[in-house]
């Protein structure tokens, strides 16, 4: 291996941080943001809630380089390690006045009495922040989108959003945009030094690689490393369940994991790809992936987690993965010498347990472009529309031929240790006609054929009930497109 360093370095506000591990005995590599913050006097706006990334109280802005762009996004601070700021800046509530006057988002705030009991707000703020400096005059949907992360049980929402509009009116003109030139510049200088990390400290292992091939050196040397990529899923594990984490590998900042690409027959994508940019570049050619991603979490969330992370958390009940079992999609796995192929079936062999060999990595996805006459589409029900995992969740295709069906695919989440098909409802249906009384007959079988558990979110009948009855829903919804 390379020479490492031990130190991470960022800025917090416009002045550049630097954390030496060694140096600082408070700190441990797995130190969360919000933590961190919390620890440092003048850093209380930012506050814990849930730290669990459903409350948004603890919401931050970082800044990074996007290409020649500065890019804001909002994140919940509670989910991110402090060696995932490297190379990046971060803002909190504390930043936004310049001097005794209020940011254009903060005023917005009290000039609508969008504050009460103060607890949520510096979060609400910070969200608000983030979509002015991304959006002008926001649709509705935007702004609700926005502020989906952030739970506010005083206000009703409604002074919220009368804010966000008012706030995101006209040009964007604030310090940030009169600085973005000056930050811009200071993040390619921290940026350009693609030493890989290796921190040891409190007993832990933090592994950052910042290229490809240092991150599969570093998977080869520690193959026990948890593996980080957006940290939704590993921070819970020390959040909530007080686990101590040896060695982690966190691949959250290598650039060539992080692209979608198009040909003639695959969309490729990075599995570094965050859920947000895989949302935005699924508009208009994966609807169906779209429309699921539009309900994944929350934009903090989503600006976080990466498509490769929902993947090897394996998790039964792991949204993208029905889905990627309908559009038929393939791993592909990268060792410091070889790399293969998988299909998503393939690679899920039990309750979050994939087919990933010690030295390897999840690289790309590989998602056949759907033929024309191909109907895609994904469902998920859960307890609410926002911020909740599924109790059961589908992803369907359908190809016909003059009304009778060619092939089809029924996937499920939720009905067993890991996301299935419905086999022997697929066999009854091919070669079928698509009409009403054929898939009658074939929700009995599909009523009977999985054994899910039962647990707090729903008994066994009724996930059997709920898995016939979104086959019901997906032929109303697909009749008028067969072919």
């Amino acid at each position: 291996m390379k020479k490492t360093g031990n130190s991470i370095r960022f800025l917090l506000n416009d002045s550049l941080t630097e954390i030496d591990f060694t140096q600082n005995p408070g700190l441990k590599p797995t130190t969360t943001v919000l933590n961190y913050l919390r620890s440092m006097p003048f850093y209380k706006g930012v506050k814990e809630g849930c730290a669990e990334g459903d409350c948004g109280a603890c919401t931050v802005v970082i800044a990074e380089k996007s290409g020649d762009r500065l890019v804001y996004k909002s994140i919940d601070s509670c989910l991110v390690f402090l060696p995932m700021l490297h190379g990046k800046q971060l803002l909190t509530v504390e930043h936004l006045a310049d001097g005794e006057a209020l940011h254009p988002v903060q005023k917005a705030m009290v000039d609508q009495n969008g504050s009460q009991c103060g607890y949520c707000t510096p979060g609400i703020v910070m969200s608000l922040f983030g979509l002015s400096k991304n959006h002008r005059d926001p649709s509705m949907e935007v702004v609700k989108d926005a502020l989906t992360g952030n739970l506010c049980r005083c206000t009703g929402y409604r002074p919220i959003v009368d804010a966000a509009h008012v706030c995101c009116k006209g040009e964007d003109h604030d310090k940030f945009s009169e600085n973005k030139d000056e930050v811009s510049g200071k993040l390619d200088e921290l940026c350009r030094d693609k030493t890989p990390l290796s921190i040891i400290s409190h007993q832990q292992r933090y592994l950052k690689p910042l290229t490809l091939t240092d991150a599969l050196a570093f998977r080869k040397e520690f193959p026990s490393a948890v593996i980080v990529s957006g940290a939704t899923d590993v921070a819970l594990r020390q959040t909530k369940k007080k686990e101590f984490l040896p060695e982690m590998l966190d691949i959250s900042d290598i650039a060539e994991l992080k692209y979608f690409k198009e040909d003639n027959h695959t969309y490729s994508i990075g599995s570094g790809l965050h859920i947000e940019d895989l949302r935005h570049h699924a508009d208009g050619k994966l609807p169906a992936m779209k429309h699921m991603l539009d309900i994944f979490g929350s934009l903090q969330i989503r600006n976080l987690a990466t498509i490769g992370g929902n993947i090897g958390s394996a998790s039964p009940i792991g949204d993208t993965l029905p889905l990627l079992i309908a559009y038929k999609a393939s791993i592909k796995l990268q060792s410091h010498k070889n790399e293969r192929f998988s299909s998503i079936e393939d690679f899920i062999t039990g309750y979050r347990s994939i087919d990933l060999f010690p030295d390897e990595l999840i690289t790309e996805v590989q998602i056949p472009i759907p033929a024309i006459g191909r109907i895609i589409k994904s469902y998920k029900v859960s307890r609410r529309k926002d911020l909740d995992i599924s109790t059961v969740s589908g992803g369907f295709s359908l190809l016909t031929e003059n009304g009778t069906i060619k092939e089809i695919i029924l996937a499920f989440g939720g009905m067993a240790a890991q996301p299935i098909r419905a086999f022997k409802t697929e066999n009854f249906l091919t070669g079928k006609p698509w009409t009403e009384a054929v898939i009658v007959e074939a929700m009995e079988i599909l009523f009977k054929e999985f054994k899910p558990w039962s647990d707090a979110r729903a008994e066994v009948g009724y996930r059997n009930l709920v898995a016939r009855n979104l086959l019901l829903k997906f032929y109303e919804e697909s009749k008028g497109q067969v072919l």
